[in-house]
């Protein structure tokens, strides 16, 4: 596991010896994602198919991220990259200044489960559990004991505005709530970096634009970084930066 560094000509700042004594504004940022020549290749029989075209990204704290294009573009195979499911073919990944593409199974799997909370377009709740309980697992599964977990639960619930929700199951509740349920189970952890994929895709205009207008509340106030694949314009207000992936290739967009 290496720390990430970028190439020195690419910082304004000179090379300094000992960086702890000069001022931070004269420090680099290491940015929360940064992907450096990704490519993704699959074989199927005798043929081989090119996902991804040596894709360079970089997300930095607090940001907000768009990652668009159509269907079949490579979209959620770079998602998957970036967060460690998928190993690429060529390239390297750095979430959080750390390399993730030379970390053993075991090591990347306990890393994303400490840095990164996932929202997914289906919600994914656990539809016998009532919507405290659904974070509460995810908080019991990072190592939080019981009683700790159910304060945090509660307090979670109430950043994403569900308190008085927090005995109903995924049955008894809107598209909304429950996607406002997913995102508080995310946030669980206290995790710097959130990755969506779709997160607005089942739900109507009004209610996706709530759901997006929370998450970037969350990410500027509590500076987290968030990555979001997705095919809804109506949200591209709310972005600090949109990129397009056209046949595997990236293309940035002004905001």
């Amino acid at each position: 596991m290496t720390a990430y560094q970028l190439p020195v000509a690419a910082y304004s700042a000179p090379t300094v010896v000992f960086p702890s004594l000069l001022p931070a504004t004269v420090l680099p940022t290491v940015p929360a994602i940064a992907a450096r020549g990704v490519s993704m290749s699959f074989q199927s029989g005798s043929d081989c198919y090119q996902a991804l075209k040596n894709v360079d990204l970089e997300l930095r704290s607090g940001e907000i991220q768009l990652l668009m294009g159509p269907s079949g573009s490579g979209k959620t195979t770079l998602l998957s990259i970036l967060a460690g499911i998928l190993t690429p073919t060529e390239g390297n990944v750095y979430l959080l200044g750390q390399e993730i593409t030379g970390m053993s199974r075991s090591r990347l799997a306990r890393f994303r489960l400490e840095n990164i909370g996932f929202i997914f377009q289906g919600f994914n709740l656990f539809p016998a559990l009532t919507a405290l309980e659904n974070i509460e697992v995810a908080l019991t599964v990072k190592g939080i004991r019981k009683h700790a977990a159910k304060k945090q639960a509660r307090s979670l619930l109430e950043q994403v505005g569900l308190a008085e929700k927090a005995n109903q199951r995924p049955r008894d509740l809107s598209g909304g709530q429950k996607q406002r349920v997913a995102i508080a189970r995310a946030l669980s952890g206290d995790p710097k970096l959130i990755m969506a994929d779709e997160p607005t895709a089942a739900l109507d205009s009004q209610t996706g634009h709530a759901v997006i207008e929370l998450l970037h509340r969350l990410a500027k106030e509590q500076n987290r970084s968030v990555l979001m694949v997705t095919h809804d314009a109506r949200i591209i207000d709310f972005a600090d930066r949109v990129v397009n992936l056209e046949d595997g290739a990236l293309k940035q967009k002004p905001v």
